[in-house]
């Protein structure tokens, strides 16, 4: 955490986008190179995701929903996207990096790194080629998306411009949202502290019980603990397999961006949203960390966040039957 939050504060000092975000990460990932650091432990974690959670619900307004009759159409883009995204992908490390077909699945299954392991686990797959990829796709996603953003002609959103302070009653929603999360962790849900601090807080904002986001020093701390968690991914990771398989991540990185993009582009001009906020939502990035990036950009958290839980349900959904067909085609066919 020194070393996350000297990153933080050092991309914050020299006005990086989304700086608490980068520089956690960046920091922390040349800290793992180094085998100076260690993991995040999941309480931390807990807190950090529940503060970015209840910050998110606090953008969730009748105003705001107003808007939300139009996501449907976005989702259902988003699901076309994810599929091209796995085939596209798949098919590039098959074909130019000799990855098994089953590897390939797994490694390019966006935002879906625990399941994908779990499914490694049973004995399907190359598991450590699946850890490289999606990690270091993760990383590349979190600190370059918001210099792309920011020096691409992408104008940043304006959400959370003028958002203040909830004060006490933000920490209580926190605090119940701590208690809440733990009581339904056992249950095994994806991104559950999360999920239930931007319910909560949402409820609470809907109905004016509360005004405002959690305090920014909260706020900045979340993103710092985020980021350090993804940098903190490379302190198991032996570093001839992150010299064996970095080009085959950045082509992964490279192509499953450039889809994004091209899938949001379309549905950002037809309904009529700012280009970035819809690129957030369809990038290949995990849950939390590309809801922080949201807030951090100024962009509808609530629309980012809800795009990748409904991208992880479609994973979870077709994941297992994905594999089940390129066991039947066999990973040699899509090579020959």
């Amino acid at each position: 955490m020194a070393i996350g939050l000297t990153g933080a504060l050092t991309a914050a000092w020299l006005h990086l986008p989304a700086a608490a975000l980068i520089g956690s990460s960046l920091f922390v990932s040349i800290g793992s190179l180094f085998r100076i650091t260690v993991d995040i432990p999941g309480w931390l974690r807990n807190i950090a995701f529940t503060v970015i959670g209840c910050s998110l619900g606090s953008s969730i307004t009748k105003d705001a929903l107003a808007h939300a009759i139009h996501w449907p159409i976005s989702l259902f883009v988003l699901g076309l996207a994810v599929m091209a995204i796995m085939f596209a992908c798949s098919w590039m490390l098959t074909r130019f990096f000799s990855q098994s077909a089953e590897t390939a699945v797994l490694a390019t299954s966006p935002g879906a790194l625990a399941y994908s392991l779990g499914i490694a686990a049973g004995g399907i797959g190359d598991i450590r080629s699946i850890l490289v990829i999606q990690n270091i796709r993760l990383l590349l996603v979190t600190t370059l998306l918001p210099f792309v953003l920011d020096n691409f002609g992408f104008e940043l959103g304006t959400v959370n411009s003028a958002a203040i302070s909830g004060g006490s009653g933000s920490i209580v929603v926190i605090l119940i949202s701590l208690g809440v999360g733990l009581s339904i962790s056992r249950w095994k849900i994806p991104a559950s502290f999360l999920i239930v601090g931007m319910v909560l807080s949402g409820i609470g904002h809907y109905l004016g019980l509360v005004i405002g986001r959690p305090p920014n020093s909260f706020i900045f701390l979340g993103f710092a603990i985020t980021g350090s968690m993804v940098g903190a991914r490379f302190a198991s990771i032996p570093l001839r397999d992150l010299k064996r398989l970095l080009l085959a991540s950045f082509s992964v990185f490279l192509l499953s961006g450039l889809l994004a993009l091209a899938f949001a582009v379309p549905i950002a001009n037809l309904l009529n949203l700012p280009y970035g906020q819809v690129f957030v939502a369809y990038a290949p990035g995990g849950v939390e960390a590309m809801a922080a990036m949201a807030i951090a950009l100024g962009y509808d958290p609530a629309f980012v966040a809800t795009h990748h839980l409904f991208r992880i349900f479609l994973i979870f959904l077709f994941l297992p039957a994905s594999l089940r067909i390129v066991k039947k085609i066999r990973g040699q066919q899509w090579v020959s």
